[in-house]
């Protein structure tokens, strides 16, 4: 499903060329949960956002399902990463003035035009309160963020990343910022999620968190070191 080809990314810090990917290649199969893990400064989440075309590789190709990405226009990678990628962050970034719902539905109503949102908005609605329910917060679709805890506003998070039905999920240090038991809660949705036939690919630097995946690939110093089964 997902191919990345010798990836180069490094940043101009002052007067220092930071160099963060040196080469990096990796697939992923259609339905597979992948974890990458390395230390902080090892490059796995620059090489989730271009996985995902939030930033551009210096040099490098990534291709889903036999498209080149980066060939494309910037129009073109807007379109994939709304309607093919779903985004799950550490530290949620849910809007503080909007409900749960409201949330949630964010990335449907970036999709549609004024008049396609007028359209589809009621059909939108439901999917979204289906996704919600299907993530265990349906009691809470009417909450603001500051009246969830950490795991629903986690939780949450994956909903608005599902709400577009995206093919691949990539999830950056999901469960950083909750403590050892509602993370786990969250891996084991995730669990869930990749077991319905949902592809994931999580960066954590914990081994513990990269145990829930099928497969491991380890980044060190912006080079993968190594892939094994989990």
């Amino acid at each position: 499903m997902l191919h990345a080809r010798n990836i180069h990314k490094s940043y101009q810090m002052g007067r220092h060329q930071l160099v963060v990917l040196r080469g990096v290649s990796m697939s992923v199969a259609k339905g597979e949960f992948l974890a990458v893990t390395g230390a902080s400064g090892s490059g796995k989440s620059t090489l989730l956002h271009i996985l995902g075309a939030l930033d551009l590789p210096d040099d490098g190709q990534v291709i889903m399902d036999g498209l080149d990405v980066f060939s494309q226009s910037a129009d073109r990678r807007e379109h994939i990463r709304c309607h093919r990628v779903g985004f799950v962050f550490q530290f949620y970034h849910l809007l503080p003035e909007l409900t749960l719902l409201e949330n949630v539905l964010m990335p449907r109503m970036v999709a549609s035009s004024i008049l396609g949102w007028t359209q589809s908005r009621r059909q939108a609605r439901l999917d979204a309160q289906s996704i919600i329910e299907r993530v265990g917060l349906g009691p809470r679709a009417h909450h603001r963020p500051n009246e969830l805890s950490g795991g629903e506003r986690q939780r949450t998070a994956i909903a608005r990343a599902l709400v577009n039905q995206p093919d691949l999920l990539l999830a950056d240090e999901p469960t950083g910022n909750l403590d050892a038991k509602t993370g786990e809660g969250l891996l084991n949705l995730l669990r869930e999620l990749h077991a319905a036939g949902q592809t994931i690919v999580m960066v954590t630097h914990d081994p513990r968190t990269a145990a829930f995946a099928q497969r491991t690939l380890n980044l060190e110093d912006g080079r993968v070191q190594a892939a094994k089964d989990g």
